[in-house]
Parts: C-alpha cells; sequence; structure tokens
C-alpha cells in the first residue's frame, strides 16, 4: 500500500474519532464540560486504560502488563524501581549481601501498614516470598525464586534470604515479590498492599477506584482519588478525551494526539517493550523456517514506522529494547534488511511459489498493534502471502491467543515485567509458560541457562546477546519497535513519570497550583 493510501485509512480513524466525539458534551459516562474542574475541585483524576485488568487482581497471579501496571500503585516489594531504572528501598530500610553472594539479609522498615490497617511484620515478608515462589504465574520470576534455599526471620526486623547458587539479578526479583498479608486471602478481587494507593471497588469492564492511603508509610499520594476507566474501543477512549472524561491516558498513538485540545499536554517516551508480529512455530508454514525469514525480508520495519508513527519509535531486531543499555545489540535491527526478492525466493524454496494463506490476529483496543497489522498485512501481500486482518476484542486475545495458542500471528509488544533482560529472554525457552509461539532451540535454552546461572557481568552479557542472535537467526518472530508511547494528561496536572519497565505511577500526579 502507498504511503499515502495508509495515510488515509488512519486518518479516516482519526476524524471519524473527531466526528463522535463533537456531539452532546454529556456523554453515556458522566462527561461534561465541567468535568475536569470538578475532578479538580474533588482532588481526584479519571485515567483511562485500553483494557480490563484480568481475572485476577492477585500480585501473584497478575499475567497481563496492563495489569501490573495499574496495580503498581497498590503492591510494594521490599525494594521498588524508580524511574531513572534503580531499585530503592521501600519495606526494607536496607539490605547486605554476604560474601559469597547467597545470602541476603534485609531490614525490615518500622511503622509499614497494609491497607487492611494491620501493621506489616516479618511474618509477612516470610510468607509472601514463600508464596510467590509457590504461585507466581511469572515464570522468569518463579524460575528466580526456585533459586532461593530458604527465607527466615532473624528477629523482629531482620528477613534473610538465602540462594542456592548467586544471581546478580537477584534485587530486581526482590521488587516484584510484593509483600502481603499472611492472614489475608482476598487478593484475587479485593487486593491489600502497601502502597501509596489502596483499593475501593471494581467494576469489571468499566472501571477500578482507588484512594489515597493516609497511613502510608512514605510521602503520601497528592490526590485522593483515581478512578480507572476502561475503554476497550479505541474510538470511545477518543471520545472520552475530547470529552474531558478522562485526565490522563497512556500509550496512545501518534494519530490519536494529533487532534485533541489545548486542555491535554502531550509527552512522549517509549514503552519499553518488543512489538512484533509473533507466529505460531506449531502451526504451517510457520514450523519452516524459510518461510518465517521470507516474512522478515518481506517487511519493512522503516516504512512501518513512517506510516503508522511518523517516524516515531525504535527499530528493534530481536527481544530486547534499548533500554537495557548494555545487552541491546543495534546491529541486529539490520539483519533482514528489506528485500521482497529474496522473500519470493525463500518462500519458492519453501515449496509456497504461490504464497499462501494467513490470519492476523491483533487486540482491537490497541490502537498501534492494529496500525502496524494493517501496514504489515499490505506489505506481505506484495510478496504472495494472503493476510487477513481479524480484530478481537483483549480479552479474546487473552484467551484464544495467548492462554490457548488458537492463532497463526499476532501483533502485540512483550515487556520485561522484572526489569531484567532475563525476564525477556526466559520467555522463548521450550519450557516457558510464557512462550506462547511454541520457540524450540536448543542451543537457545543452554545459553539461557547458561547466563542465569552466572555472576560474571560481562560474561552474562555476552550469553545474552548470543541468545538475541539466535532469535533474529532462527526469524523466530519478526521483529519491528520499541513503540513511542505517547501520553495525553490534564494540562492542569503535573508530575507524570516516565519508568523504564512498563508502570503507571501515579503517586506524584498533583494538581498546579
Amino acid at each position: 500500500m502507498k504511503k499515502r493510501n495508509i495515510a488515509l485509512l488512519l486518518l479516516t480513524v482519526v476524524m471519524a474519532t473527531v466526528l463522535c466525539a463533537c456531539g452532546d458534551p454529556k456523554s453515556n459516562d458522566g462527561s461534561s464540560d465541567d468535568a475536569n474542574s470538578s475532578r479538580a475541585d474533588s482532588n481526584e483524576i479519571a485515567v483511562g486504560i485500553a483494557q480490563d485488568l484480568g481475572d485476577s487482581l492477585d500480585p501473584n497471579q497478575m499475567s497481563a502488563a496492563g495489569t501490573r501496571e495499574v496495580l503498581f500503585n497498590v503492591y510494594e516489594g521490599l525494594y521498588k524501581p524508580n524511574s531513572a531504572g534503580d531499585f530503592m528501598p521501600a519495606l526494607a530500610e536496607s539490605y547486605t549481601v554476604s560474601d559469597d553472594g547467597l545470602t541476603y539479609t534485609f531490614t525490615i522498615r518500622d511503622g509499614v501498614m497494609f491497607h487492611n490497617e494491620t501493621p506489616m511484620d516479618v511474618d509477612d515478608v516470610v510468607y509472601s516470598f514463600n508464596t510467590c515462589a509457590a504461585t507466581s504465574v511469572d515464570s522468569s520470576l518463579a524460575a528466580a525464586l526456585s533459586n532461593v534455599a530458604k527465607v527466615e526471620a532473624l528477629d523482629e526486623k531482620t528477613v534473610a534470604v538465602t540462594l542456592k547458587e548467586a544471581d546478580s539479578d537477584f534485587m530486581a526479583y526482590v521488587a516484584s515479590v510484593y509483600i502481603i498479608p499472611d492472614d489475608y486471602t482476598d487478593h484475587a478481587t479485593a487486593p491489600v498492599g502497601t502502597g501509596p494507593f489502596k483499593y475501593v471497588s471494581r467494576s469489571v469492564q468499566e472501571n477500578m477506584i482507588l484512594e489515597k492511603f493516609d497511613d502510608y508509610w512514605g510521602e503520601k499520594a497528592k490526590v485522593d482519588k483515581v478512578t480507572f476507566k476502561i475503554y476497550e474501543d479505541s474510538t470511545a477512549l477518543m471520545t472520552a478525551l475530547n470529552g474531558g472524561a478522562v485526565d490522563l491516558v497512556m500509550h496512545l498513538s501518534i494519530s490519536q494526539t494529533q487532534n485533541l485540545g489545548d486542555e491535554y499536554q502531550i509527552l512522549e517516551g517509549t514503552m519499553n517493550l518488543v512489538q512484533a508480529l509473533y507466529l505460531n512455530h506449531d502451526v504451517k508454514p510457520f514450523d519452516d523456517i524459510r518461510v518465517r525469514q521470507a516474512l522478515c525480508y518481506a517487511v519493512d520495519v522503516d516504512s512501518i514506522l513512517e506510516l503508522t508513527a511518523d517516524g516515531h519509535g525504535t527499530k528493534l531486531g530481536s527481544s530486547m529494547y534499548p533500554a537495557f543499555t548494555k545487552y541491546f545489540d543495534e546491529s541486529l535491527t539490520d539483519y533482514y534488511t528489506y528485500d521482497p526478492e529474496k522473500a519470493k525466493e525463500l518462500l519458492r524454496e519453501a515449496g509456497y511459489e504461490n504464497g499462501f494463506d494467513m490470519t492476523i490476529t491483533v487486540p482491537s483496543n490497541y490502537t498501534p498493534h492494529v496500525d502496524a497489522a494493517q501496514v504489515l498485512v499490505e506489505q506481505l501481500t506484495a510478496v504472495g502471502i494472503r493476510v487477513q486482518m481479524q480484530e478481537v476484542e483483549w480479552n479474546t486475545w487473552l484467551q484464544d491467543v495467548y492462554t490457548n495458542r488458537k492463532f497463526e500471528a499476532t501483533v502485540v509488544g512483550f515487556d520485561a515485567a522484572n526489569l531484567t533482560a532475563n525476564a525477556l529472554l526466559q520467555r522463548w525457552t521450550s519450557e516457558s509458560s510464557k512462550n506462547m509461539i511454541g520457540f524450540k532451540n536448543e542451543e537457545y535454552d543452554q545459553t539461557i541457562k547458561k547466563a542465569s546461572a552466572l555472576t560474571d557481568d560481562a560474561e552474562r552479557t555476552k550469553l545474552f546477546k548470543r541468545a538475541q542472535e539466535i532469535l533474529t537467526e532462527q526469524a523466530a518472530n519478526v521483529y519491528i519497535q520499541d513503540l513511542a508511547d505517547m501520553v495525553a494528561i490534564n494540562k492542569n496536572l503535573t508530575g507524570f513519570e516516565f519508568y523504564p519497565l512498563y508502570v503507571m505511577d501515579l503517586s506524584n500526579i498533583a494538581y498546579v497550583k
């Protein structure tokens, strides 16, 4: 498809959104011209999000990145990441590491209260580590905690975690072990944490409400109430923005921000995720490396960035994004140069001289993925592959594509839940429950296993880079980009920060006085 055609297609979507937003300012979600000032007077904000929060709010059962980014405001670990990517003391005041690197000893902070008004103690910490190790659905976190030999309370202020083998990434995993009460079991529907905001209520597919936790141990949140409003339809989300129903929306595309009123300021960061055309290796013809490589040569990533985001975004060549500076291998971004003739040649070698039919299933609530998929359809069609794009609701995508693996190809993005390179790469090992594409490669498995066991940083970095090379050489996926993250925020609000991982920290958001 020529650039002007795809541009017209995207412009049509934007214009439709604008037209939808020009009706009665009192929409069915209660928005009005005075909505923003009313929320400001009440010191509360409304945040628009593009997906529901999954079936469980339990910190050890969260699988969707969108759920984790919201509940970052509710749960905390002994340490937590800041916007610079450093791990800062949270529920622990400090820690020490034994000379052999096996024992981490944490001094637990005094005066920490759970949201149910019970004090946190060392027993809660021990319970949380053991429960997370036994129940976490995060395979990389579960793997890291399987390296824990024991967790014990040494006294009323001290907890020691002893590892079987030294792990230089261990503090990143500590930050992902959320501390919860040892006598509370209803986290799936009514979570209790220690964060700056406490859970109030949830209406499935409509909203979730948090309130400032007045007994928070640290600096208190600036706003009193946050209502997360769920808009799984992108047009409805833009209508809400244009109607003043929400004050903050993350993960917007360039086109979505270009027609907003001056009541919003637009901020740009990166999403810190790996967007790709993910291929199901258990489905023909994607079990053939020649076909997968043909797709890589058939895709013009520069054109995708230009057509969908005016050139914003960062090209990727494997399952790593630039925030992991020392691990990111920029040379892999040009491993497959755009070469339609090479793509056709590989298809002929694989027995698909006349192409084949395929379906790209994409979650309809994520405009950047839908936009990329639209361009992919045209580029793959140009080499004789007959492509259909199937848009589905987010929950359908989670169930059919991610959980049940009933798909041929999909466009989506994956992040590093634990702020480690290992978290991104562990996903594609043969035994990982997150390996939705069914990628199997013995060298890859052994490389990740060796890297995970090393404490020598230089050697570990070398192995992680080799793992990325294997993914690229094997054309595990058709890698696209780390998306630009466009954020629309009420111009009367301040305090928003981008993080090098997929979180939404609302603790510093405040109205300008």
